[in-house]
């Protein structure tokens, strides 16, 4: 994981609005909010990487609640389109998301889609490597 990490972090862009990587309390308060517990992997995600930007893509966030990307506004908008409950989105692209599921295995699923489609990346690192880095 760490090499993931260092992989990610080289890619960040300086921002003139630079964001947050959230407590562990935080993570807390969007568990609650989403009603179930994040995978491990997308709680480390959270914690360590959340607050580079790159790329096109901008995957979730949990620090500040009155961001784009926080996490539980995302869900609620991806759940609202149809993206399964039990699936957690953590990007959103044009026409849909990426999405994490309970095991941690990361796919792609458009709007209008009925069900989940195929876990593409066995976890959220090596989506982030190679998907939003780059973006």
């Amino acid at each position: 994981m760490d090499d993931y990490i260092d992989l990610i972090r080289a890619a960040h862009l300086a921002s003139a609005y630079p964001r947050e990587l959230p407590s562990d309390d935080q993570i807390v308060e969007v568990e609650e909010q989403v009603l179930m517990p994040l995978p491990d992997d997308l709680r480390a995600f959270l914690l360590t990487v959340s607050d580079v930007i790159c790329g096109a893509l901008e995957p979730v966030t949990a620090a500040d609640p009155n961001e784009n990307t926080y996490l539980p506004e995302v869900a609620a908008i991806a759940w609202d389109q149809g993206l399964p409950r039990f699936l957690l989105p953590i990007c959103a692209y044009a026409g849909g998301y990426y999405y994490i599921d309970p095991d941690g295995g990361v796919g792609c699923w458009s709007e209008g889609e009925p069900e989940e489609g195929e876990v593409q990346w066995p976890n959220i690192w090596e989506w982030a490597t190679e998907i939003w880095v780059n973006s």
